[in-house]
């Protein structure tokens, strides 16, 4: 089963990932994951993109479409695959369709505004790492597990969420339409317990 996960910041898509990699036995590809491994490892690849990101450059999509085909020509592949973050525009997913079109992609649908609230509501605790939001735990400033100071991740700054749900928006529009033209999207929505989200995707993905 070859399956693409489209999801905004913060639509909760890691959680998933890891939920449907778990239950059919797929590997879980982010281009994230594949850019820091390649950097790690030196490989020739890894070397190329370094060489773009110390320029303070996006790595471009033919660099990226070969670290993604040298991933998926691995034989934990050879079942099928998960990818996350990958295609991330219309380039991409063409050039997919040319070695490893995938059978389905799952779109979780979540309102925008739902999940810049979402983020911007997170606090970290600075001691422990625990994450928290402030829905449940008000304005306070302290750690309810361990005492230490909650901060806002430079990440999860209103100005900066904003830019990200925008990019997302653009970029990822042009793509639920390209793959619903093929008949490959499942539109789930996101907005419900971890549990209901996922009993939905296998349920669509069974039938």
């Amino acid at each position: 089963m070859k399956l693409i996960l489209l999801g905004a910041p913060g639509s909760g898509k890691g959680t998933q990932a890891a939920y449907i990699s778990d239950k059919y036995d797929l590997p879980h590809i982010s281009t994230g994951d594949l850019f820091r491994e390649n950097i790690k490892n030196k490989t020739p690849l890894g070397l190329k993109v370094k060489e773009v990101m110390d320029t303070g450059n996006l790595c471009p999509d033919d660099l990226t479409v070969e670290l993604v085909k040298d991933r998926l020509s691995n034989p934990d592949c050879n079942k099928g695959y998960l990818l996350d973050g990958f295609p991330r525009d219309l380039a991409q997913a063409s050039a997919l369709d040319e070695f490893a079109a995938p059978d389905k992609v799952i779109n979780l649908v979540v309102d925008l505004a739902k999940i810049e609230h979402r983020i911007t509501g997170r606090r970290n605790c600075s001691k422990c790492k625990n994450s928290f939001h402030i829905d449940f735990i008000g304005e306070t400033k302290v750690c309810p597990d361990c005492g230490g100071e909650l901060v806002v991740r430079k990440d999860d700054n209103p100005e900066t969420v904003k830019e990200r749900l925008e990019v997302y928006e653009s970029r990822t529009v042009p793509l639920i339409n390209y793959y619903a033209k093929q008949g490959k999207l499942i539109d789930i929505n996101g907005d419900q317990s971890i549990e209901k989200v996922f009993e939905e995707i296998v349920k669509a993905l069974e039938l």
